[in-house]
């Protein structure tokens, strides 16, 4: 057999996002929170920028929008520049990319994970389903979405949902996309190499034991020493159970903005921009003025005409993020009714690309829009994404919420007898009762995601 090295050259094609739609879809995706103190910062920077006193449209559609962008964009005539080629001064950039690098943990985390699953993995199918299992991980690094939920979402196998899960499990920090505490655990004792150690073995079968300190009954069960069990105790200790928190911040307070209001009027449910959260901003119109006059100073009229390439930018960006919003969460009440007429416990099954099609943009892009976003209702402030759930099908063919049906669960187990708390087989009786068939399993992860212990511990006496 023989060998030969050489060099091979090869041709691929990658598509590229511009600094200019980075920096848009960042906007797009940036909470309340954060975007609100971007303005503040660019206010402060960007002499041509100011707060404008006028009252805003109303409700304005795509229409009205495109209509405002033309009327500005005739200054790029004159500034001799079209929209997409301008260049940001040296200290905008820094300013803007320092903004966006300080985004919450939860982001920082979801940015990391999907640049570490982009080199391990070029299936785009397989990619797809493991960036939606990124996107539901919380602050700790937990997945709190059940994989039925996420394949009915994607409309994937479950199977392949699996596959995307232990991909995901695979990247750094070990213990990532853990379903509850035993699995991070034994995830980071598999990354060092111990699945066959008595720590795997503690985690694995005693972790109750285990949180009880009950050392003794440890080491009979497996049938160790004492001494072994406390040293492999030591060993576990030093494990990370909250992952997440390798990212920073997710002992933050989290402090919640709404970005959209949605109230009723007579008939209808009619949705509104959070105008007193996010001021609308225009062009100050003394230094646009200044522009106009051919006696200035060519370096302070340079200055400004990057000034007010930077600020269109912005105010261009702004609009079509309330633009998307607003029609993201039109698509939501109008397929929605029955939660808003009743209330939440009247959630209907709704998918990410249903609403996609609603409003005639990318499945991305609503992914981006409900990130970290928040509504007012009539029933208390959700996240956008409570309205996105896979559901069932009722006995009478209608279809329920898998939220609905998590909420139901609670209920029940509010009104449960404290001295006979209700078993799994008799919440998949009473829910059967109300035309929800579920296995019994199902019913058993649903609770585990609520964080309800199972019946035997419930009993009070």
């Amino acid at each position: 057999m023989s060998t030969s090295l050489g060099l091979y050259q090869s041709v691929k094609l990658h598509q590229t996002l511009s600094p200019q739609m980075q920096h848009s879809l960042n906007i797009l995706q940036a909470p309340a929170v954060e975007l609100s103190t971007l303005i503040q910062q660019e206010l402060l920077a960007n002499p041509m920028l100011e707060i404008s006193e006028e009252k805003p449209l109303e409700n304005p559609d795509a229409l009205s929008i495109d209509q405002w962008i033309q009327e500005e964009e005739k200054w790029y005539e004159y500034l001799g520049s079209n929209f997409e080629g301008f260049q940001r001064s040296v200290e905008d950039e820094k300013r803007r990319q320092f903004f966006f690098d300080s985004q919450t943990a939860s982001e920082s985390m979801t940015t990391e994970l999907s640049k570490q699953l982009a080199l391990v993995c070029n299936d785009k199918t397989l990619l797809k389903a493991a960036n939606h299992i990124i996107g539901n991980l919380d602050e700790k690094g937990y997945l709190r979405a059940e994989l039925e939920e996420i394949a009915t979402d994607l409309g994937m196998p479950y199977s392949l949902i699996e596959e995307a899960l232990s991909l995901v499990q695979s990247l750094d920090p070990p213990g990532i996309a853990a379903r509850n505490l035993s699995e991070c655990l034994l995830l980071q004792l598999k990354a060092q190499g111990k699945e066959n150690s008595l720590e795997f073995r503690i985690v694995k079968e005693c972790l109750p034991l285990l949180e009880r300190k009950k050392f003794n009954e440890i080491a009979k069960q497996l049938k160790v020493s004492l001494k072994q069990v406390q040293e492999a105790v030591a060993t576990i200790r030093s494990l990370e159970p909250f992952p997440g928190s390798k990212f920073g911040n997710d002992e933050k307070e989290k402090i919640i903005l709404v970005d959209l209001i949605i109230v009723r009027e007579g008939e209808s449910w009619k949705v509104y921009f959070n105008e007193e959260l996010m001021p609308r901003l225009r062009l100050n119109h003394y230094y646009k003025n200044l522009l106009s006059d051919k006696d200035k100073d060519p370096s302070l009229k340079n200055y400004l005409k990057e000034k007010m390439r930077s600020g269109l930018f912005l105010i261009k960006c702004l609009r079509m993020r309330e633009n998307t919003l607003l029609r993201v969460a039109e698509a939501i009440v109008e397929s929605q009714q029955e939660f808003f007429q009743h209330g939440p416990g009247f959630l209907k099954p709704l998918t990410m690309s249903e609403v996609a099609k609603k409003t005639g943009v990318h499945e991305t892009t609503v992914s981006r829009a409900i990130a970290n976003k928040y509504v007012q209702t009539p029933y208390g402030i959700f996240e956008l994404k409570y309205f996105f759930n896979s559901g069932f099908q009722k006995t009478t063919g209608e279809f329920v919420a898998n939220q609905t049906i998590k909420e139901s669960i609670e209920r029940l187990i509010r009104n449960e007898d404290p001295q006979a708390p209700l078993s799994d087989q008799q919440i998949v009786e009473a829910l059967a009762k109300m035309g929800i068939k579920m296995a019994r399993r199902t019913i058993a992860k649903y609770r585990t995601h609520l964080k309800i212990l199972p019946s035997h511990l419930r009993r009070k006496s």
